[in-house]
């Protein structure tokens, strides 16, 4: 059984996309990793790159070039300074030449060297081949991102070994629901005290604590960018940012200096229904828009869908409990992290493999499971939050105009973040043996509606809003 750990689904990186950006990049970080270990990286003479199905059709939109150029470059997604990017992709296109893993120059030019071929390889929808040349002859390797910034090879040798190892090593392996719900039965636990004791067998309870307030900080440092940065967005659509508007607007003459003061500020503002709307849509946009413009994200489980599970933390932190601590965020995340994976194991988080539902339908299930468990529910509970999170997303395509994570993401978001927090409260009033759709009933369902998707609904800008919707109208 292949466990996957709350790191995993979390992940710190650089927008817009976790498949297409966040994926691409690892790939050619663990393609010069390679190259290093059989000792040709310090002979290689020349490099290109292949980029194929959903890589190729909405590469460009997703910054899956810039991506490309950057993890050659041997930046580091999680630590490169996003104001900088930008320089970094001008000074190889006008040098036309990069400096390999930071090591030594070799000629490069974008515009060539990338090549986006607009045909699928059969293994998975977002393929890319890296190839070498040395002493003459041509060394090719091909990796597969798979959505949340997972990245694979087709001839995955060790497979079997890895999954092996990994389920011993975990006390509790999961892949569906049933399993999680029977272990928090027989240990009568919670299902956040499950997953932590997964967690803490491959990493010290210190560990895991800074890990934790990692991914917290980038995720209120983000909301917080998006809410103070005013303008339109990068990418030719002219998208005007909405989180600044609407938080200038709710904030009102609050003083604050710094995330966490402005965290506070926020609790003490008017929190009638429409504001607690606004609050959560506005804390969904700031990120999706920050991620847009190529700013720092934590997907969750995908960049595509990074909004979501931030804004319903957000909300439980400054509208339902004014003195949680990182105890509440440390449950919250953890029990986010597991409802994803289980998603990951039996269907896909990939819009390229199943569309938005994949994407939002996800982090939706994700966020709403995490605050049933704060607000007091059990287990049974939880995956009933989730489940109906993700029944009312079933289907949704992902048709993104001009390939930018842009229209209608961003709102995605927001709506993801919001039907969230409803799941939660229909489930608190639900018993649990009154449900009809059992948790891992939806997640199957989803995997065969993805499956039944036509490609032009997924992830390919070929299809739905991104055809229907000219570039000329925006």
């Amino acid at each position: 059984m292949e466990c996957i750990s709350v790191f995993d689904m979390l992940k710190i990186g650089v927008g817009p996309s976790s498949s297409h950006t966040l994926g691409p990049w690892r790939a050619a970080e663990r393609w010069i990793k390679e190259l290093k270990t059989s000792n040709k990286f310090d002979t290689v003479e020349q490099i290109t790159v292949d980029l194929y199905g959903s890589l190729s059709l909405t590469g460009k939109g997703h910054a899956t070039d810039y991506a490309i150029l950057l993890g050659l470059s041997g930046a580091d997604p999680e630590t490169i300074p996003t104001q900088s990017i930008e320089a970094i992709i001008a000074a190889i296109k006008i040098k036309k030449a990069l400096s390999f893993n930071n090591e030594k120059i070799l000629a490069f030019n974008p515009e060539t060297d990338i090549v986006f071929n607009r045909k699928f390889l059969p293994f998975h929808a977002n393929g890319m081949t890296f190839t070498a040349t040395i002493s003459g002859k041509k060394s090719r390797s091909t990796f597969y991102s798979i959505g949340g910034g997972f990245v694979v090879k087709e001839e995955r040798k060790n497979s079997k070994k890895n999954k092996q190892i990994f389920s011993n090593t975990f006390p509790y392996p999961i892949k569906l629901g049933t399993e999680l719900l029977a272990y928090c039965k027989s240990q009568n636990r919670a299902i956040s005290d499950v997953v932590l004791e997964n967690e803490k067998s491959i990493r010290t309870p210190e560990k895991i604590d800074y890990e934790f307030h990692r991914i917290w900080n980038t995720m209120l440092e983000c909301m917080y960018t998006g809410c103070h940065t005013e303008g339109n967005l990068p990418g030719g659509l002219n998208v005007r940012r909405r989180a600044f508007d609407t938080h200038k607007n709710l904030i009102g003459v609050s003083l604050y200096n710094n995330p966490q003061e402005w965290l506070e500020a926020i609790r003490n503002t008017e929190v009638k229904f429409r504001q607690i709307l606004k609050w959560v849509s506005c804390f969904a946009l700031s990120v999706n828009e920050v991620n847009a413009s190529l700013g720092r994200v934590v997907t969750a489980p995908t960049n595509g869908s990074a909004g979501v599970i931030p804004a319903v933390l957000m909300y439980y932190l400054v509208i339902e409990n004014h003195e949680a601590s990182f105890d509440e965020i440390k449950k919250f995340l953890l029990v986010a992290g597991e409802i994803g994976s289980i998603f990951k194991k039996g269907a896909t988080i990939s819009a390229a493999m199943g569309g938005c539902q994949a994407e939002i339908g996800v982090s939706a299930a994700m966020a709403a499971g995490a605050l049933t468990e704060l607000l007091g529910g059990t287990p049974d509970q939880v995956l009933i939050a989730a489940e109906i999170a993700m029944e009312h997303h079933l289907g949704l395509t992902c048709d993104p105009i001009g390939g930018l994570v842009q229209v209608p993401c961003i709102e995605r978001n927001s709506m993801g973040a919001i039907k969230a927090i409803h799941a939660a409260e229909l489930a608190l009033d639900t018993d649990p043996i009154n449900v009809k759709v059992p948790f891992d009933k939806v997640v199957n369902t989803m995997w065969e509606t993805a499956k039944d998707m036509n490609n032009k609904y997924k992830e390919t800008s070929t299809g739905g809003l991104a055809v229907n919707v000219a570039l000329s109208d925006c």
